[in-house]
């Protein structure tokens, strides 16, 4: 049986992924996460000793095309809508500052 979900859960997990949440959806989120635990217990019954593994339920194959050189935008046509470019570049915000990297 898994652990039951609570209001102090749904708001740990709201901040870690940086939800805001009002304590109307905190007690809808109590209700339907536990309720989702509650089928994957009833999952977990399940006698699964004889079945292969598999990555998908259905086949997949990848379907490529061949590569094939084909005319594409000068660096002038790409940076005509740039906000800002310099030397044939996009320029864009810092992300990382020198300590950072």
């Amino acid at each position: 049986m898994t652990k039951s979900i609570d209001a102090d859960m749904v708001r740990r997990v709201a901040i870690l992924a940086r939800l805001r949440v009002s304590e109307d959806e905190v007690q809808r989120y109590v209700g339907q996460l536990s309720r989702i635990f509650d089928y994957v217990d009833l999952l977990n019954e399940v006698n699964t000793d004889n079945v292969e593994p598999l990555t998908h339920a259905l086949p997949v194959t990848n379907v490529l095309r061949e590569d094939v050189v084909r005319p594409s935008l000068s660096s002038e046509q790409a940076l005509a809508n740039a906000p800002q470019a310099d030397r044939g570049f996009f320029v864009v915000p810092k992300v990382l500052d020198q300590e950072s990297s």
